[in-house]
């Protein structure tokens, strides 16, 4: 009896030993399992999100550029535009694009005052004694060509968006006719007509970001990108102004100053264009940085 006894004994204590062995290795293997699906889920989010800080990560894919539009009632004649309305956007086309990211704002004065104590750079002419405007710090700078906005985006570590970047960042992947939509509204950004009357500080207007998030694609300043004025690949339009002397500005601007404003100008597919030795009193950029 005391055999058996002893023998039921040792048989409970070894399958207590293994139970207590299976529930520890369960325990381990549910904190592994628990700390993967942490790390994992870390990553996926590093992955698609965190862009730097002020930038807007725009996602690779596909996106519509340029337009087939044509200017059927020759309003392009009768406002005296010096180039055709609509011809130079042409053709409309798929164009596919690695992942970068943009800056959600212009460049305000703030940021380019940094820039010009940094490297000793020619303040804005504006500026009196090198000395920003009081009060307007949170402005987009502006009154700078296109070597100083492209020195300062280098300084920053990015770059001048390409054409192609600044307009999906503007109008979507579905090629809207402006960051909001399709529909011409005054109210979503400082234009001519919006009655704000002057440069308005960066994101003043957020109902009229574009679906990435990006503040001001439309009005406020026009804004240097990267490329030189050249008719689209398969484009039908020519012009003495393409070829490597004058550079592209997008966006429209709030209507004073040199330029006035038509509805036409706030259109994510309209390009502006001049020589990259002028600055405007309506001009500034935004940066981007590839991912």
């Amino acid at each position: 009896m005391r055999f058996r006894e002893r023998n039921r004994s040792r048989l409970r204590f070894r399958l207590r030993s293994r139970l207590e062995s299976l529930l520890n290795l369960s325990l381990n293997l549910s904190l592994l399992w628990a700390l993967a699906f942490f790390m994992v889920s870390a990553l996926g989010c590093r992955d698609k999100g965190s862009a730097p800080e002020g930038m807007v990560l725009i996602p690779a894919g596909e996106f519509i550029m340029g337009s087939n539009k044509t200017d059927t009632e020759g309003k392009g004649t009768e406002f005296g535009s010096v180039k055709p309305w609509y011809l130079d956007e042409h053709p409309e086309r798929k164009i596919k694009l690695k992942a970068y990211y943009i800056d959600k704002f212009e460049v305000t004065i703030r940021e380019y005052k940094k820039f010009v104590d940094a490297t000793n750079s020619r303040a804005p002419e504006h500026w009196i004694d090198g000395k920003p405007p009081t009060g307007r710090e949170n402005f987009p700078v502006t009154n700078v060509n296109w070597y100083e906005a492209d020195r300062y985006c280098r300084w920053a570590g990015k770059r001048l968006p390409t054409e192609a970047e600044w307009e999906k960042a503007a109008r979507g992947p579905d090629g809207m006719e402006y960051p909001w939509g399709d529909k011409y509204d005054s109210k979503k950004a400082n234009t001519g007509d919006s009655g704000f009357g002057d440069i308005a500080p960066v994101g003043s207007f957020p109902e009229g970001r574009s679906v990435y998030g990006v503040y001001d694609m439309s009005g406020n300043v026009w804004e240097w990108v990267d490329d030189w004025y050249k008719p689209y690949p398969g484009g039908d339009y020519r012009s003495d102004k393409f070829g490597e002397k004058n550079k592209v500005l997008r966006g429209g601007s709030w209507g004073g100053g040199v330029h006035y404003s038509l509805p036409l100008f706030y259109r994510g597919a309209y390009r502006f264009y001049t020589t990259p030795e002028r600055g405007f009193p309506d001009a500034g950029f935004r940066c981007v940085k590839d991912r």
